[in-house]
């Protein structure tokens, strides 16, 4: 069996101590416990995770129809917020006793789409974007670094004709860049040439910073990573594990202003939202997207593998990982660090190493999230 990772010509893995990435308590994007177990509808508000208030958002926006007008997470309080525009006072005690806070709000949804098609008109400007912020009931207008002079006016003079009650303008620092999505090419340069691997899952690290998970392998393997081949490096490894009890390198973007995504690139032009981090289940179907072969499927065969790694440093030596999945999802070099996730969006590991490749198949493992 040989491990899919990088060419050995390309790498030098460094073998040492390394800090282990449960002390960095990162954060996936949305990864939020169940809601709580509380059953009966009741007049006063329920307290609620993110993850509940979101499945009951889902359920009064049928409930209410065209008077739903938007809806948000109240933190502190643990509550959901639904806004209503006219709405029939029968359907409203409804939601009340569902679990909701219900606010009257003047701006319906149809309103504000309205309004943001508007400015997909009249205002598609380079370095400017503009969301439904249910907490005011309007339309947040941003604009970048970048929107200055003419491009200016012209926004602000779109976003004044609008109405102070349906949309606001707010100036952000920095720019609004392309984002590398999970599943894209990661390359490095290190003594022996390049080194290339595939980012896994986005993250927010501990600090607050931006930062995205990949194999640790490749994080021991070179420091310093780019978006590009020839490009420069926009991020660099904050911790890594390989050998041992994992293989997972979290790595921090230079810039903390960047803006990343919580999806997977699959390939033309699509993604897959992650949404929360979940356990592997072995007979369960998962996939798996790499930079080098693209997207692959199949089934999650044991759990807790210990895989024994011909060391790329030692001839005569072994790198054994544990704590790792076993699947029959095919991957190849260049694959590792990639995503493997399930079709709704859950986040269930990284491309480690394994065997064959995705002409005649094999066995793959993966770094749990």
């Amino acid at each position: 069996m040989s491990h899919k990772r990088i060419p050995k010509r390309k790498a030098a893995i460094a073998v040492g101590g390394v800090a282990a990435l449960g002390a960095a308590a990162f954060l996936l994007p949305m990864a939020n416990a169940s809601q709580d177990n509380a059953s009966g509808a009741t007049a006063a508000p329920k307290t609620l995770k993110a993850t509940g208030a979101s499945d009951l958002a889902a359920q009064l926006q049928q409930l209410l129809g065209q008077a739903f007008a938007g809806s948000y997470y109240d933190s502190a309080k643990q509550q959901l917020v639904v806004n209503v525009v006219n709405g029939d006072n029968n359907v409203i005690v409804q939601a009340e006793q569902a679990g909701a806070v219900v606010r009257q709000v003047q701006n319906s949804t149809s309103e504000l789409a309205a309004v943001a098609q508007t400015l997909k008109t009249k205002a598609t400007i380079p370095g400017t974007a503009w969301a439904v912020d249910p907490k005011t009931n309007k339309v947040v207008v941003s604009a970048d670094s970048t929107v200055t002079g003419t491009k200016w006016d012209t926004l602000e003079s779109t976003v004044q004709s609008l109405g102070s009650n349906m949309a606001t303008l707010k100036k952000s620092s920095g720019t609004f860049k392309t984002l590398v999505s999970g599943g894209d090419a990661i390359f490095s340069q290190v003594q022996n040439g390049t080194v290339r691997c595939s980012l896994g899952f986005n993250v927010t690290a501990s600090d607050g910073t931006p930062a995205f998970l990949t194999a640790g392998h490749c994080g021991v393997a070179a420091k310093d990573w780019s978006d590009s081949e020839t490009g420069q490096p926009i991020a660099t490894v904050d911790q890594a594990q390989f050998p041992g009890n994992g293989d997972f390198s979290l790595v921090k973007y230079n810039d903390p202003t960047t803006q990343t995504t919580s999806d997977v690139n699959i390939g033309n032009g699509q993604t897959v939202a992650i949404n929360q981090a979940v356990d592997a289940t072995v007979g369960e179907t998962v996939f798996r997207m790499g930079s080098t072969t693209g997207l692959h499927d199949g089934q999650v065969t044991g759990l807790d593998a210990t895989v024994n790694f011909q060391s790329e440093t030692d001839p005569n030596g072994v790198d054994t990982v544990t704590g790792l999945i076993q699947t029959n999802v095919c991957a190849e070099a260049g694959d590792s660090g990639g995503s493997l996730f399930t079709q709704d969006g859950g986040a269930v590991g990284m491309t480690s190493g394994g065997s064959g490749d995705c002409t005649a198949g094999g066995e793959t493992f993966f770094q749990p999230v």
